[in-house]
């Protein structure tokens, strides 16, 4: 499988990913003290809609296009509006052409206080990532494979923050290389909010990876949880495109569960493929 960021900017999987981090940086904007955001896999920051790779696949129209249009009830439309209000940042002229990635959506975020590591290895990715933060002094992007990156930056001096892991899954172990990095950065930062996303088309390979990560935060100095969280737009099939997203919260903040029960069942409607989408939330077990 390829999940290259420019073929899949907007999608489902983006909306779900990004809506969770958004809730996690808000939580973790609460307490003054200062939080540290890294990004194992951070892309070029920004993505254009009307671009050769997003036009080719079209995964934006069924996205965030729809969510943009969406009505949400009294109780979701607040949790969902910060996210909303970054995407519309990036599109002043109200028409929607542009969609800003994961590191762009967390320096949305950041105080003063706060800062942004992003990792990317990839020459044209990682030049049109600087151009797009300016070389803000907030947020660090440095030329290091992600799996190298991990280890190298937990902890952060700040003690607080979030890691994402979001690799391209281009290679077929894969879902045992994020096994082994989460391994790694956890064995030295036992009590970070970890996501790792995940395209769900091995049942094998994601019931694996999840015993794993819950079996190690279960076994933490100070014990944690996991929530997995999947979002499935259609029914799966052998031949079919992803339909399935999937993120696994290591350490997540108090208010999340309750969060995404809020926020989950609204989307399912408007994400759907011939059909409302479903999700699935729960604590991983080992």
């Amino acid at each position: 499988m390829n999940y290259r960021h420019a073929f899949h900017a907007g999608s489902f999987a983006d909306v779900i990913k990004h809506l969770v981090l958004v809730r996690i940086l808000t939580y973790l904007q609460d307490k003054p003290a200062p939080f540290r955001v890294i990004d194992s896999h951070a892309g070029a920051g920004v993505y254009d809609l009307t671009g050769d790779e997003a036009s080719r696949s079209g995964e934006w129209l069924t996205g965030i296009a729809r969510i943009m249009q969406a009505r949400f009830s009294e109780k979701a439309a607040p949790l969902v509006a910060p996210y909303l209000d970054i995407v519309r940042a990036f599109n002043p002229q109200r028409e929607l052409t542009a969609y800003p990635g994961s590191p762009l959506i967390a320096r949305a975020l950041l105080r003063p206080q706060d800062s942004l590591v992003a990792c990317e290895v990839e020459l044209t990715a990682r030049k049109r990532l600087i151009k797009a933060l300016h070389r803000d002094p907030q947020a660090k992007v440095v030329d290091l494979d992600g799996w190298v990156g991990l280890p190298a930056f937990v902890p952060p001096k700040e003690r607080r923050g979030l890691v994402l892991i979001d690799p391209p899954y281009e290679r077929k172990d894969e879902f045992e290389r994020v096994a082994a990095g989460f391994s790694e950065a956890f064995a030295k930062w036992p009590s970070g909010c970890y996501v790792i996303w995940y395209p769900v088309k091995s049942r094998r390979a994601t019931d694996g990876l999840a015993r794993h990560v819950a079996d190690l935060a279960s076994r933490a100095p100070t014990p944690g949880s996991c929530l997995r969280l999947e979002f499935s737009v259609a029914p799966q099939s052998p031949e079919g495109g992803l339909v399935s997203t999937g993120l696994l919260i290591v350490n997540p903040p108090w208010t999340l569960a309750a969060e995404l029960k809020i926020i989950l069942p609204e989307l399912e409607k408007p994400l759907g493929q011939g059909g409302a989408g479903r999700f699935r939330l729960e604590v991983a077990k080992p």
